[in-house]
């Protein structure tokens, strides 16, 4: 019963995931919104999963899964947010003082 209330907790969070993906006016934020709500949502359904699951194979799989999902998720929402805050077409509202911007305006380099 507890593993498949994680379960549910965890697509709950996948779907408030998808949901703010739609909701979210600016880039970065829907990349937040995905990444963050989505890896938790996919922590607990694995987590759940784990715990209803009685095979130690089954198990294994599933905490290699949870490990490698805690490891690339973070660096490739990174590298896309870089990768958008660099792109020339896609429209980014900064709210806030852009020191990145100010930096590579001083400098007169191209990113790498």
């Amino acid at each position: 019963m507890i593993g498949e209330l994680l379960v549910l907790f965890g697509s709950l969070l996948t779907l408030l995931a998808a949901i703010g993906m739609f909701r979210f006016d600016d880039v970065f934020a829907r990349m937040h919104a995905l990444a963050k709500a989505n890896i938790a949502g996919v922590l607990l359904a694995i987590i759940g999963a784990a715990v209803t699951l009685s095979h130690p194979n089954d198990v294994t799989s599933l905490v290699l899964a949870g490990i490698l999902q805690v490891l690339t998720s973070p660096v490739g929402a990174n590298m896309i947010s870089v990768a958008t805050y660099h792109a020339e077409r896609i429209e980014v509202t900064v709210h806030d003082v852009d020191e990145l911007a100010i930096d590579l305006a001083a400098t007169d380099d191209p990113p790498d």
